[in-house]
């Protein structure tokens, strides 16, 4: 459900994001987190995007820069250590696939980018419903000569959905208006 001036929720979501589950070396995906995880059983940004080159996560595209991999441990980083655990590592794969399979039906010649209406349609396809201002500040931030490569599609998603999170709690009415102090807004911007 889309509320009144922005996008919908995050989908999905597990509470928490740490420690491990009964049977987790049975999952394929400890494999991959496990070789680059240290001794507490967490990644870091350079882990994870050593991970992430790993797997093959982002196909044929351009690996994933260390800001990306910054940004992608932010958005699920729910006790602020900088670092993920297995749990989180999860969620994250779950989430990229989704917006790869998304940038990869709206890149429609196959060029690896994505041009400003391609965006505009991934943006509607997220439901979120952002002004033609908002769009062109997304294609001036992400876009070179307004293109939108692969990396930045995924760093752009990554903003929107914290982004959106943060400004959902503090927007208790849902009326599309949420108040900041000038701290909490620093640490809302500087941490997405």
């Amino acid at each position: 459900m889309a509320y009144p001036g922005y996008g919908a929720p995050p989908r999905g979501g597990h509470p928490g994001g740490h420690g491990g589950f009964p049977g987790q070396q049975q999952d394929p995906m400890y494999g991959y987190f496990s070789a680059v995880a240290g001794q507490d059983g967490q990644i870091s940004a350079d882990e994870l995007q050593r991970c992430l080159t790993q797997t093959g996560i982002a196909g044929s595209y351009k690996p994933f820069s260390l800001e990306t991999c910054r940004l992608m441990i932010s958005m699920l980083d729910r006790d602020r250590s900088g670092t993920m655990g297995f749990n989180e590592f999860k969620e994250l794969f779950q989430v990229l696939n989704s917006w790869k399979q998304l940038f990869m039906s709206i890149d429609r010649d196959c060029s690896g980018t994505v041009e400003g209406h391609e965006m505009q349609h991934a943006i509607a396809t997220l439901g979120y419903h952002l002004s033609p201002q908002a769009l062109n500040c997304i294609m001036t931030r992400y876009s070179t000569q307004g293109r939108i490569a692969f990396d930045d599609f995924i760093s752009c998603c990554i903003k929107l959905r914290s982004l959106t999170s943060a400004f959902q709690m503090r927007d208790t009415s849902r009326q599309g208006n949420a108040t900041f102090k000038y701290d909490d807004f620093i640490q809302v911007t500087m941490s997405t």
